[in-house]
């Protein structure tokens, strides 16, 4: 045994939907904001970065080119003591700095033939096959250093060090390669005064768009808002002509077939004595007249289900009973439960009726029910209508109807959630169906 639930939200008023429609806007565009500018950051910082590494390249080509090589004295490679000074003296004047924290020259065999650490003088490591690549083939190259190789011990505790490399020329000949190691904090020191000078661009970008999204959200918010009006319009001019026809229609029904109907039962009523006891015409008569009672009851029945009474006339309980009427002339079992401390406002009044009597109508169409149970009750400032039947539930033709935007439904939940209430359907096939409207009071 399957169920079904249809349920009817709340409807909030126009203001407050376009309100939190934007809101909810600006609260994506916010995110969505910060997310391009943390990008955005994060790429001028990169982009910073790689140039503040070019910028150590294009220092160290200079280096080499221009005091390097010109000034390096001769008897270096061979590790003569008189131009290890000269050399020494050469970088403490031109070649270190606040940014460069150490420099080497190493032969092709891994020999460090300088470095201002006279400590690594003599020593000898292999050289990478990058650096072998620069020192044959010339170029430059750039990496970050390995703190934790042999050659880079002395360099531990100072920080991160990027190191640049490129070939040189002994003044003998020979093919050297000079390093010089610039410190990282300078590199980042470099990198931000770069990406600074796109930040403001960057945020200022991000922000304008931001704020030119603004008012075409405000634009699109104010199309909406008046095509819900327009809707809502709609919906009213729909019903306020559905009334206007079933009043046509039970004015006609009520002046016509029904005044016909009441004239000939009152003429059967006399035919009935205007005939001889026992005679077999009277009972005919009487039979007839009978049955043209029933239909004009029957008649009058669908004419509160076509066109209510005034409710602020009749009360919301004898309209509730007209409507029930109807169905007990289609051999239908009714009950009515109405627990009311006072007169419901006119609005909910007329909403509540047009519930019942599109449930109740539906009843009549669908469910196949024996009996129907209608309770109205008025509890903590909600009042709570609920139709339930014991009829087929939900079989797929109406469950299709339902959700397929049934048009009586579609009118019905516009119209309670227009008095800021919410309704449901609830059906267990072969066990009936329950429609359950809340309106608030205020």
């Amino acid at each position: 045994m399957g169920s079904t639930d249809t349920v009817g939200a709340v409807s909030a008023s126009p203001d407050r939907s376009r309100r939190r429609a934007l809101f909810t806007f600006a609260a994506i565009g916010l995110l969505a904001s910060v997310v391009v500018l943390a990008v955005a950051l994060v790429a001028c910082r990169q982009v910073g970065i790689q140039e503040a590494i070019t910028s150590a390249r294009d220092k160290t080509t200079i280096l080499a080119n221009a005091v390097v090589a010109p000034g390096m004295p001769r008897g270096l490679v061979t590790g003569d003591p008189a131009a290890i000074a000269a050399m020494q003296k050469l970088a403490n004047d031109q070649l270190l700095g606040p940014d460069v924290a150490r420099v080497k020259i190493w032969a092709e065999d891994g020999t460090i033939v300088f470095s201002d650490d006279a400590r690594l003088i003599g020593t000898r490591y292999p050289l990478g096959e990058e650096e072998l690549e620069v020192l044959r083939e010339g170029g430059i190259e750039a990496e970050v250093s390995d703190l934790s190789r042999p050659e880079n011990r002395f360099e531990v505790g100072g920080g991160d060090l990027l190191e640049v490399y490129t070939p040189v020329t002994s003044p003998e000949g020979k093919p050297l390669l000079f390093e010089a190691y610039y410190r990282y904090e300078a590199v980042n020191a470099a990198a931000a005064q770069l990406s600074n000078q796109f930040v403001p661009i960057v945020v200022g970008g991000v922000l304008l768009l931001a704020l030119l999204q603004l008012p075409l959200a405000w634009r699109l918010s104010t199309r909406i808002q008046r095509d819900q009006v327009a809707k809502q319009r709609l919906l009213e001019a729909a019903v306020e002509a559905s009334d206007v026809e079933r009043k046509r229609i039970a004015a006609d029904l009520h002046d016509g077939v029904v005044q016909d109907l009441t004239g000939v039962t009152f003429t059967l009523a006399a035919m009935t004595n205007s005939f001889e006891p026992g005679d077999a015409r009277a009972e005919s008569v009487e039979t007839a007249a009978a049955h043209t009672r029933n239909a004009v009851t029957a008649l009058r029945s669908l004419l509160v289900e076509i066109y209510p009474p005034n409710l602020r006339d009749a009360g919301i309980e004898s309209a509730l009973g007209g409507l029930l009427a109807a169905l007990e002339a289609r051999g239908i079992s009714t009950s009515l439960e109405v627990q009311l401390s006072s007169p419901l406002p006119e609005a909910v009044e007329t909403v509540i009726f047009r519930c019942a009597q599109e449930g109740l109508r539906n009843v009549v169409r669908h469910a196949n029910a024996n009996s129907v149970d209608v309770r109205l009750i008025a509890d903590n400032a909600v009042v709570t209508l609920q139709v339930t039947d014991d009829g087929v539930g939900f079989d797929s033709s109406v469950e299709a109807a339902v959700s397929g935007g049934h048009f009586g439904l579609a009118v019905l939940g516009d119209a309670v959630a227009h008095v800021g209430g919410t309704w449901a359907i609830s059906s267990v096939e072969s066990g009936g169906t329950t429609l359950r409207v809340e309106v608030p009071l205020t």
